[in-house]
């Protein structure tokens, strides 16, 4: 088969550039052929006789507003000049003008733009505004994507019921959900004075941007404040962030901890007891799966996408990401049962093992290929596979 994927970055290190990364190896594996419609990709792929890198570049320009519509342009420019060479093409949103028979969607600008806690809602001044306009055009863009590609794959059920939401049918919809490293993000021991963390007390961590209020820092801290046996670890940029005085005011500063931005995550979950994400809106979040490869109980809400993972074995899912009181029973509750977060400590790490990076790939690249046959066995009494749009081969959900 001859593969074509259209995305920004193919390389590990990057949320969406993994995915495809991941995907990528595995078809490679399996004796596919690729083209590569990137900016940027891992060496080792740029490098592989099966890979055919076609460099899109855009660095130099403007605003993430305008890299993205030229690489849209370019993109398509080449895909219509080469398509009858390619078997399947896929892409993520709205990266492209042209049709491709599967559209990877991790981000759902429609349903983002109605949220209260988009940036423009947030900041009244020029900055707002291009967020504002950033977020109407993809999610205009989006809905022209999705209508074209033969299969639409969400990554978390949020991200599928979003997906409804917009207008696209069920039947057109799978679920892939994204995948982790369980090899890096492993249960252990760790020097948690090494890192500048208390020892001898129960430590939940949380990680994100703390420079908006989307990831809902806010609550987690008023929340921590019914809660005076456990500590509280934050990752993220801390310059430009309301949060560190936030803590000062509430009388926190002593038991919340202000990391920074870090790239040790790995280690620092080995170090901590439990973690806590109850995020206002979250397509999908791929630390959510690596705090239950660490094997750490999770305290999340229903507005995170990926929340679903969460069973009640291993972490509690609120259904309101501002109920402080709910949050601060939710802390408790595992707080003062430490049996219980052991045992959902080995919870976790059963649910993530069953989302390796390779169990994800695979089931893309089988997606892929029952397409391909489909396709291929259709070509026989009409249109040849490069000319004629791809048919569904599962049944009428659509969904796993």
């Amino acid at each position: 088969m001859k593969l074509c994927i259209v995305t920004h970055k193919i390389k590990k290190g990057d949320g969406q550039g993994r995915v495809n990364y991941e995907v990528a190896n595995e078809a490679i594996r399996r004796g596919h052929h690729l083209t590569l419609l990137a900016s940027e990709v891992a060496p080792e792929l740029e490098q592989n006789s099966q890979v055919n890198w076609i460099k899109i570049p855009v660095k130099g320009y403007p605003t993430e507003f305008v890299r993205n519509f030229i690489f849209a342009q370019k993109s398509a420019d080449w895909l219509r000049k080469h398509r009858s060479d390619i078997d399947l093409v896929k892409v993520n949103g709205a990266i492209n003008l042209a049709a491709a028979d599967v559209n990877a969607v991790h981000f759902v600008h429609s349903s983002w733009l109605r949220s209260p806690v988009h940036i423009s809602r947030n900041r009244r001044d020029l900055y707002g505004f291009y967020q504002w306009l950033f977020t109407a055009f993809n999610a205009r863009w989006e809905k022209q994507a999705f209508q074209k590609a033969q299969v639409v794959v969400a990554v978390s059920e949020k991200v599928a019921q979003e997906l409804v939401n917009i207008g696209v049918p069920r039947s057109r919809i799978r679920v892939i959900v994204n995948g982790v490293d369980l090899e890096e993000f492993t249960p252990g021991e760790s020097n948690r004075q090494k890192l500048g963390l208390p020892e001898n007390v129960t430590l939940a961590l949380f990680a994100g941007d703390i420079r908006t209020p989307r990831k809902n820092l806010d609550t987690v801290l008023q929340a921590l404040v019914q809660v005076p046996d456990l500590h509280l670890a934050v990752v993220g940029h801390i310059e430009d962030s309301p949060f560190p005085q936030l803590a000062a005011s509430l009388g926190l500063s002593d038991r919340v901890h202000f990391l920074g931005f870090r790239r040790d995550i790995p280690e620092i979950m080995r170090s901590v007891d439990l973690f806590i994400f109850p995020s206002r809106y979250e397509a999908c979040s791929l630390v959510l799966l690596e705090a239950l490869s660490s094997g750490l109980p999770v305290i999340t809400a229903t507005a995170t996408g990926g929340a679903e993972l969460v069973t009640p074995e291993c972490g509690i899912v609120l259904t309101d990401s501002n109920d402080i009181d709910a949050l601060a029973v939710a802390m408790m509750s595992l707080v003062s049962d430490f049996a219980l977060m052991q045992q959902m400590s080995q919870a976790a790490r059963s649910v993530a093992e069953q989302h390796s990076w390779t169990t994800m790939a695979q089931t893309y690249v089988d997606l892929f290929e029952e397409l391909s046959k489909n396709a291929e066995h259709r070509s026989d009494t009409d249109l040849s596979s490069s000319t004629r749009p791809l048919t569904l081969p599962f049944g009428a959900t659509g969904a796993n």
